[in-house]
């Protein structure tokens, strides 16, 4: 878990979109029969961190705990992520402070009250030889969970020497790295079943794996919907539903996987999804798992202790990028992380607790603040606000709608148009089943004339170089025009492509006159 440089992960960035896999059939998240009181969750490095603040956030909900190679809760929101990371070990005065949020959160009622932590599974992993993290970090987590009442008989702590930063399997799986090196996709054949012994400490005996789980059993699915527009997560997540769960007459366990740094589906495709024995257990013992995804981001932002750092390894937010209430039931990729939960275990015949039961669709309002801008001799950019429970969003030109695709963002490039033409515009809203809300107010537009209409500038330049002088944007891989938001092609000195700015900030692919 590493925080390089911009220049370090530049050929990274193109090598892995190629390899993502992310395919655009995702479907919108289904609702299963759930035992909510089997519910857990687990995660490696960032991943670990995130999957302890969401067993302490939301300690009602999560009967299990796995940390891989993480710290304790509000490491990071106290001390620079350093002190939390490198083998750092945890002062007595440390804890402390650490101690004294778990309890001033509980008061507040910003997290579930600590008293349920008392009765959680936990299981902590580390690796003797983890320099990333390291053992001092998961001792220090485990002295944390004691403090909390967790009797020492669910706590389940291994230390497997010769294993670094890691996820460790008992098989070997194409592209992993070694058990003693800390290398992408950073998981290893260390002959150690991670997922079985986490599932087991949770759940109890298992039936034997599958070690060739359907393909069609996962699914990948709109992560959007539950987002709210968060510049560290994915569009689309993953679940792995066995076909014992999926018809609904088999009441089923959920597990949530929390890849770590570096590991999303940007950066290494699937393997996390498929390489960690996860979905093996899974199939066999009637459990269903969630793998939520985070992607690339590279805006420098403010944290909670170690300054103003970008994201640029995709990690979850164990440290403060999007906002001070990161670890609390309100922090923005806690929210989206427990409203997938809570979707997944709202399905008929599930039980009470922290799923629960989904209300009927409520008719989606309409889109306020639709504006035209950026306008060529034939295209035309739409904007608009967000819509709350929202999951896309269908633009209409003259009363036909457009896209193809349903649209994820707030701003729609509408092109193909007419010279010197005057168009209207309404937005619709739609929710995960792609039922329309209201129509907006329309906003009107007129395309420039098809010569001589306005002095364009264009740039021939790398797609690096584009981002670099701020004509682009780049993300999971690829390289964006600033304004159209037009694909440019990987993020690469290789792929050279002619930007024409057309208003402020405002780029299309093109050429000039």
């Amino acid at each position: 878990m590493t925080f390089p440089r911009f220049s370090r992960i530049l050929i990274a960035a193109a090598a892995t979109a190629l390899a993502s896999g992310v395919a655009l059939g995702a479907t919108p998240l289904a609702q299963y029969n759930i035992d909510t009181s089997k519910i857990s969750v687990s995660g490696l490095s960032s991943g670990g961190f995130m999957a302890n603040q969401l067993g302490v956030a939301y300690s009602s909900t999560f009967m299990g705990v796995g940390i891989f190679a993480a710290g304790p809760y509000m490491c990071a929101g106290h001390n620079n992520y350093t002190a939390c990371m490198y083998n750092a070990n945890i002062s007595a005065s440390q804890q402390t402070t650490m101690q004294n949020s778990i309890n001033s959160f509980s008061s507040a009622g910003t997290i579930d009250n600590k008293s349920n932590l008392a009765s959680q599974k936990i299981y902590i992993f580390t690796g003797t030889s983890d320099t990333t993290v390291g053992p001092n970090q998961t001792t220090a987590l485990q002295t944390q969970y004691l403090n909390n009442g967790v009797p020492a008989s669910n706590i389940s702590y291994v230390q497997r020497a010769s294993t670094a930063h890691v996820f460790p399997t008992d098989f070997d799986s194409t592209g992993n790295n070694g058990c003693t090196s800390a290398l992408s996709p950073y998981i290893s054949n260390c002959g150690y079943d991670g997922a079985k012994a986490a599932l087991t400490h949770f759940y109890g005996a298992l039936n034997p794996r599958n070690d060739a789980p359907a393909a069609g059993n996962y699914v990948e699915f709109i992560q959007s919907t539950y987002t709210g527009s968060n510049p560290g997560m994915a569009a689309n997540g993953w679940l792995y539903v066995p076909a014992s769960c999926a018809s609904g007459s088999t009441q089923c366990k959920l597990h949530v996987a929390l890849h770590g740094c570096q590991q999303s589906t940007d950066k290494i495709g699937d393997k996390f999804v498929k390489n960690t024995g996860y979905s093996r257990w899974a199939d066999t013992n009637n459990i269903i798992v969630l793998f939520p995804q985070t992607k690339v981001d590279n805006t420098s932002r403010s944290t909670a202790a170690s300054g103003s750092l970008p994201n640029p390894n995709a990690c979850w937010d164990w440290v403060g990028w999007y906002g001070s209430n990161f670890a609390k039931k309100a922090g923005t990729q806690m929210v989206a992380i427990k409203a997938m939960v809570d979707r997944i275990a709202s399905g008929p015949g599930s039980g009470n607790g922290g799923g629960g039961t989904n209300p009927d669709p409520v008719a989606l309002p309409a889109p306020t603040g639709v504006s035209t801008s950026g306008a060529t001799a034939s295209s035309m950019a739409i904007g608009w606000n967000a819509v709350t429970g929202a999951a896309s969003y269908n633009v209409y030109r003259n009363a036909n709608k457009v896209n193809a695709l349903p649209v994820y963002g707030t701003s729609y490039s509408d092109t193909g148009l007419t010279a010197s033409t005057t168009y209207s515009w309404t937005v619709r809203a739609a929710d995960a089943n792609g039922a329309e809300g209201a129509t907006s107010t329309a906003a009107s537009g007129t395309t420039l004339a098809g010569s001589g209409g306005g002095t364009a500038t264009c740039t021939t330049a790398s797609n690096y170089a584009h981002v670099q002088a701020g004509r682009a944007y780049q993300q999971g891989g690829y390289a964006y025009a600033n304004g159209s938001a037009q694909n440019m092609g990987l993020w690469n000195v290789f792929v050279t492509k002619t930007l024409k700015q057309t208003g402020p900030n405002y780029y299309v692919i093109g050429t000039c006159p």
